[in-house]
């Protein structure tokens, strides 16, 4: 039987990144995937292809609608559906490819087959045909990250009630589609469809879209899509989903508790993700998972059963592959003695519409609940002469500090490029910046990143430039 000083399950973004740099601080390192191919639902079914159709769509979406403005002039314009997915799968393959090679460079032993605790030392392994075996492992790390999620009613058969694995492999066009829920994964994914022609309606139980983030950011994305043609369908309950061959039929109850009905050809369920945990068998190592599915760990990733930890998805706190990476590493240098730490509060979220929306740190209305005293600046996308130059003019920056301190409390932003531009935010942040640093520090122009300067001068005595 072979021995290991360290054992991860899940090659997800946090499972093969704990795994690299176990192996890089010399650990003898397994690495346990349930799929034929690595890198998780993020690469294979998630962040990767997603961004490949977003992308697609965009090229597809310019040229039918901004072409002609710069003087490009396109006839006969066609989506081929298979094309892009096949473009999409091919991104993923070669990803996916990177991880293998990156397993293979760090000498990562890497087992096929499912995972599940004998003891909490030891792991038996079980492939696709059944054959089985078992390994020891010193410590344990579990990234089995999560699945898509669904309330009663909205059932996938993932044929016309999918969820966001289905709508990446779509082989046509809806006329149509409804999108349960206006978080992240639905408003992509519906992003990709819309820009093809796909009518795209929302049905949302929260009074805004991407409810988690700042208020503003909801209105500006919603009056965005809006002129993409999306329709919002805000504080809707579902009551029930049906497959009617070919096209779905979903009822609600609207904010009056009058029911209402909507047809389409598809109905995409994004209400979230929940915790995968299927067949691990926690029980066998003691391991304890909370009401919600979560395996419960301390401030340090650890779980009841000190030689076995969790990460990811699978762990309380946001369902990101960058959180997850940032966790993995973290379990890794701990388990070789050093002290690493996360600062959970600088843990940038992005929504890859476009524009994009990005946010770190606090939003107004939790700081505002809590009682502290805040400045804010904004700056208009609309007002940059790269935004002109480029006919992306959408869009907002907000920046949020202490009212006492002039601390960066909290930086908001729907721009072109803004899972990029959030990045100075981050960097500002984890230094506690003032408004006032960024504001007296030199921008190039003309670019995106002058809205940031722009809306931390707003935020000192509103000293604003260019409006």
């Amino acid at each position: 039987m072979s021995s290991y000083d360290v054992t991860i399950i899940g090659s997800g973004p946090g499972g093969y990144v704990a795994a690299i740099r176990c192996a890089q601080l010399g650990m003898k390192t397994a690495l346990i995937e349930k799929y034929d191919t690595l890198g998780g639902t993020c690469l294979n079914v998630g962040c990767i292809p997603s961004k490949a159709l977003l992308d697609s769509s965009e090229h597809y979406h310019n040229a039918t609608h901004t072409f002609d403005s710069h003087g490009i002039s396109v006839s006969n314009v066609k989506a081929d559906i298979k094309k892009m997915i096949q473009r999409k799968e091919d991104v993923v393959s070669q990803t996916c490819n990177g991880i293998k090679f990156l397993m293979d460079k760090n000498n990562i032993d890497v087992f096929h087959g499912t995972g599940s605790f004998v003891s909490n030392t030891q792991v038996e392994i079980t492939d696709a045909k059944g054959k089985s075996q078992k390994i020891d492992s010193k410590n344990i790390i579990l990234a089995t990250g999560s699945k898509p999620n669904f309330f009663p009613g909205m059932e996938p058969d993932k044929k016309r009630i999918i969820t966001s694995t289905e709508a990446l492999k779509l082989n046509e066009i809806p006329k149509k589609m409804l999108v349960i829920g206006g978080g992240v994964i639905g408003l992509e994914l519906g992003s990709v469809y819309a820009r093809l022609g796909t009518q795209v309606e929302v049905i949302e139980f929260a009074k805004t879209i991407i409810p988690t983030m700042d208020v503003s950011m909801s209105k500006e994305l919603t009056k965005v899509l809006k002129k993409e043609g999306f329709k919002f369908h805000l504080e809707h309950r579902v009551q029930a989903v049906k497959n009617k061959g070919k096209g779905v039929t979903l009822t609600a109850l609207n904010k009056k508790g009058e029911e209402v009905s909507f047809e389409a050809d598809y109905c995409l369920v994004a209400v979230g993700r929940k915790p995968y945990t299927d067949g691990l068998k926690l029980e066998n190592a003691g391991v304890k998972a909370n009401d919600r599915g979560q395996i419960e760990v301390n401030d340090h990733l650890q779980t009841n059963v000190p030689n076995i930890y969790a990460i990811g998805d699978v762990v309380r706190g946001a369902m990101l592959a960058h959180k997850a990476e940032e966790e993995g590493v973290y379990v890794a240098e701990l388990l070789a003695g050093q002290k690493p730490h996360i600062n959970y509060n600088l843990i940038p979220g992005v929504v890859y519409t476009w524009p994009e929306v990005a946010s770190v740190g606090k939003t107004e209305q939790e700081l505002s609940a809590a009682g502290n005293e805040i400045k804010i600046g904004s700056f208009p996308i609309k007002a940059l002469g790269r935004a002109r130059a480029s006919m992306d003019i959408q869009g907002m920056v907000k920046i949020i500090s202490d009212a006492n301190t002039d601390e960066i409390l909290g930086v908001h932003m729907i721009a072109p490029r803004a899972a990029d531009l959030i990045m100075e935010a981050v960097v500002a942040m984890e230094y506690r910046a003032s408004a006032e640093d960024i504001a007296r520090i030199c921008h190039p122009h003309p670019t995106y990143s002058e809205a940031v300067k722009e809306a931390a001068l707003d935020a000192t005595e509103s000293r604003a430039l260019h409006i």
